[in-house]
């Protein structure tokens, strides 16, 4: 049952984390001395979250402290010279703090180390072959960490720095220090957004950050951005975190500027909070409305593809007027659509072209990534990530090759088992078992979200009734062939009919629907085939 236990009391210290003391040594010396901290942070919501977490707290503790965030079009990912360079000058004591980044930025430490400042990198990204001249760094899966979990997000990376700075602070006598349980709300945004694996850690941190949401004590800025989307936040779940906060989150950093975000997390009061909610919510929107517009590219392109006959292990795909913030989601898509690696490639601001790269269980696209980069030096010219999603840049003249390459890569490591789309259910239920009573009681257990899924179901069902909802969601009225009442059903960005003589398959999740305060249960579909 400890598996089950999401009490605090649970959570592993902070002081098996590798580079920890010496992290906070730096900072606690830069708190005592009045010392500047600017904190580097990432252009996504666990960017976003990590910064503000950082921010806060430290000014909490009397630290004078700032932040940068790179934007995705001039900067580029992460700590880099050019960010550096753009600065303000290092005074003495100055210390350069980076949240969900650094790992990767050997070239970026080494500048800002030149310009005077001390450099701490906080990151939970997979470390290259050399690792950044950093004062200290904090990261899970660095060489040599212990910690119990791997899989923390950058904000539950500097939640834990927070911690024991706080410890080390209070041991030295410092009074009128905040509960850390204060910034568990940005904690469970941050980790559910980033869609990192809800190990026992993730799912106590998730699990607590939603409790304090929904006890109306999260920043007003969370709550802001769930009214922003119609959600209550007295009822706040995982899922709305990843399907409307996140997005919320991720749109300013996608196509304009992060600090938007985190000044929406950082507001001081509930009218600045939905009035910057609003202007997230408008920009995905139009974010929403570019990335059908690529999908629709896409898709197009690779129908073409396949009336030629050409057949790709590893699929890339590019267009020439994409944005390359939205080039991750459209690799996600047409990951599920074909469940093949996949690369989407747009132009970027520096003359290169970047990219995003998707995979499918099984295939590490980072180490795909890194045996090109092997097999072809020069070909890549930068590129991170993890098991499952990872960023690149390459030149023009590199793309055709890289196409190539890509395929030839995948094609080593794709075995037929794991090109064969397989889904494992929990089984099939019983007329009686598909109730709004179950629904409620398996939405009760979690937090479900990445590698702890909610329970998947399968069933044969009629397709009595279809309709589009919202643009691009199916609406879907079904019967059993076992009796019992029709059931309704959704099935989100699926916006092509199934055809109503025949009797489907469906995989799905049990859901409760709520509308005009009335519970109703709904199927949430993943899956269907015809037979």
């Amino acid at each position: 049952m400890g598996e089950l236990d999401y009490g605090l009391a649970g959570l592993p210290d902070y002081s098996a984390l590798a580079g920890i003391d010496a992290a906070v040594g730096v900072l606690a010396t830069a708190v005592a001395e009045a010392a500047p901290i600017i904190v580097v942070g990432d252009f996504d919501a666990d960017g976003a979250t990590s910064t503000a977490l950082a921010c806060d707290a430290l000014a909490s503790f009397g630290a004078h402290v700032d932040f940068f965030m790179p934007q995705r079009t001039t900067h580029g990912y992460g700590l880099s010279p050019q960010v550096v360079a753009e600065l303000p000058a290092c005074t003495p004591g100055g210390v350069l703090l980076t949240v969900d980044n650094g790992i990767a930025a050997v070239a970026g430490v080494a500048a800002a180390r030149e310009a005077g400042w001390q450099v701490v990198v906080t990151d939970h990204h997979l470390p290259g072959e050399t690792l950044p001249a950093a004062d200290a760094i904090v990261n899970p899966n660095q060489p040599g960490c212990t910690f119990v979990s791997k899989r923390l997000a950058g904000v539950g990376v500097i939640f834990y720095v927070i911690a024991a700075l706080r410890a080390r602070l209070a041991g030295q006598g410092v009074t009128g220090l905040p509960s850390l349980s204060s910034y568990l709300d940005l904690v469970a945004v941050g980790t559910v957004a980033d869609v990192v694996a809800l190990d026992h850690v993730n799912r106590t941190l998730v699990s607590q950050g939603l409790r304090r949401i929904r006890a109306g004590r999260g920043r007003v800025g969370v709550t802001a951005l769930a009214e922003a989307a119609g959600r209550d936040w007295r009822k706040l779940g995982a899922e709305d975190i990843g399907f409307v906060i996140g997005p919320r989150l991720n749109a300013a950093g996608r196509l304009e500027d992060m600090t938007l975000g985190v000044n929406c997390l950082r507001a001081p009061d509930a009218p600045t909070a939905a009035e910057i909610a609003e202007r997230l919510s408008a920009i995905n929107r139009d974010r929403r409305r570019a990335q059908r517009r690529m999908v629709g590219e896409a898709e197009a392109a690779l129908a073409r593809m396949q009336d030629e006959g050409i057949e790709r292990s590893g699929i890339v795909v590019h267009g020439r007027a994409w944005h390359e913030g939205i080039v991750g989601l459209i690799a996600s898509k047409i990951r599920e659509q074909r469940h093949r690696p996949v690369v989407a490639f747009a132009p970027g601001a520096s003359g290169m072209l970047k990219g995003s790269a998707r995979s499918i269980p099984g295939i590490h696209i980072r180490d795909v990534l890194a045996r090109i980069d092997a097999q072809n030096p020069g070909m890549i010219e930068r590129f991170g990530g993890h098991a499952q999603a990872a960023g690149l840049s390459l030149s023009f003249q590199a793309f055709p090759g890289f196409i190539e390459a890509f395929d030839e890569a995948v094609a080593e490591v794709l075995t037929p088992e794991l090109a064969d789309r397989i889904f494992h259910t929990d089984g099939e239920l019983s007329t009686e078992e598909i109730s709004l009573a179950n629904a409620r009681r398996l939405g009760a257990a979690g937090p479900w979200g990445a590698a702890f899924e909610a329970p998947l179901f399968h069933g044969c069902f009629h397709v009595l009734s279809q309709r589009i909802v919202g643009e691009h969601h199916l609406k879907l009225r079904l019967a059993s062939p076992a009796g019992g009442a029709d059931l309704n059903a959704i099935w989100f960005n699926r916006d092509v009919y199934l055809d109503e003589t025949v009797a489907h398959r469906f995989v799905y999740k049990l859901a409760v629907n709520e509308f005009r305060g009335e519970q109703s249960l709904d199927l949430l579909v993943s899956h269907a085939e015809a037979g």
